[in-house]
């Protein structure tokens, strides 16, 4: 966490130009972890899903075109 709360800290020097300490950035982290963390843990499970689902689908059609002509329906 030290990197990112490093982060923090640039991001409030730069951006707002305030000084926060290490302990009020891990707090802040701490805070957006616990606020929002799950909703960018879901979005990366429905991306994931996401491509899995196409990975799926190609595999399918590959599957498909080994196929050969035949009189007799399947």
């Amino acid at each position: 966490m030290g990197g990112i709360t490093r982060k923090i800290q640039l991001y409030f020097t730069e951006e707002l130009k305030q000084q926060i300490g290490r302990f009020d950035a891990e707090f802040l982290l701490d805070f957006f972890t616990e606020e929002v963390g799950a909703y960018f843990y879901n979005r990366g499970i429905c991306d994931a899903q996401a491509i899995v689902a196409k990975k799926l689908d190609d595999l399918g059609e590959s599957i498909f075109q080994l196929e050969r002509p035949t009189d007799f329906i399947r």
